[in-house]
């Protein structure tokens, strides 16, 4: 399983990976994919799975996507800090899994990362993850910013395959306004023997994604943008005909948005803009 996000990353300069809540979204992600022909990571949040009462429907829902794409989807868990919701999703055939151990003391986030990387491997499976809150505040919390050896230490020392790490974005920004620091992810791409991955891409610029790819970052994830597009959509739709009570007369024209959008941001991040 493994093997399919390492394919992804492969080859290419760097992977989009959106985060789905309704499979109307997770739909539209996957035809996003399709019409730019690139692969995609499809990503469902343990605030998602709490939203939807548990892991199993939506993750066999996208599991199901994934197989019938004509183009590579990997399926992901991400956030996950419940190590049980992590060995549920290895045990539906889930491929790659984020666990984000951040909010504990550095020594036990190590501890249970490479405890949770040994279960994961011996299923084949793809384990992202994340250091450790920095001054109370989390990885990606405003003014935070990853240690390079300290990125370097943990990597070595909890065998995980791809690394979230902060360098400027924040999570849930609705405007696109982050400010990255490019020559510390430059740094960190020529140390961290990893993929490194960029959290809170939604707050991020189109330029400011060209960039950090540029300076290495593999892996774009982006989750708010797309609810903003849907959420617009879906607005604007009720708006124009209050009288509509038939979700789909709403939900079609935004899925088809947020399809069109995917598209566009597929083909920027993997370089054929």
């Amino acid at each position: 399983m493994a093997a399919a996000m390492r394919g992804l990353l492969e080859h290419r300069r760097a992977v989009a990976a959106f985060n789905f809540i309704q499979l109307e979204v997770a739909e539209a992600i996957v035809a996003g994919a399709e019409a730019a022909g690139h692969p995609v990571v499809l990503q469902l949040s343990q605030n998602a799975v709490a939203f939807h009462g548990g892991l199993a429907p939506a993750a066999t829902a996208a599991l199901r996507l994934a197989e019938g794409a004509s183009v590579p989807v990997v399926v992901h868990l991400d956030h996950a800090t419940e190590e049980a919701l992590i060995d549920e999703a290895l045990a539906l055939g889930v491929p790659s899994v984020m666990y984000d151990a951040a909010y504990l003391p550095d020594a036990e986030n190590v501890a249970r990362t490479a405890a949770v990387v040994e279960r994961a491997h011996a299923v084949g499976a793809w384990v992202e993850a994340e250091l450790g809150e920095v001054g109370g505040k989390g990885a990606h919390s405003p003014g935070v910013r990853t240690n390079v050896d300290d990125a370097v230490a943990f990597v070595a020392a909890t065998g995980v395959d791809a690394l979230a790490v902060a360098v400027g974005s924040e999570h849930a920004m609705r405007e696109r306004s982050a400010s990255l620091d490019e020559g510390l992810i430059r740094s960190l791409a020529a140390r961290v023997p990893a993929p490194l991955v960029l959290h809170g891409s939604s707050g991020v610029s189109d330029a400011g994604i060209e960039g950090a790819i540029t300076a290495g970052m593999r892996k774009i994830n982006i989750g708010t943008h797309l609810n903003a597009v849907l959420t617009g959509v879906v607005r604007a739709e009720l708006d124009r005909d209050p009288s509509v009570i038939d979700p789909r007369a709403y939900l079609r024209p935004a899925r088809d948005a947020v399809t069109a959008e995917v598209a566009r941001l597929v083909r920027r991040i993997s370089g054929a803009a």
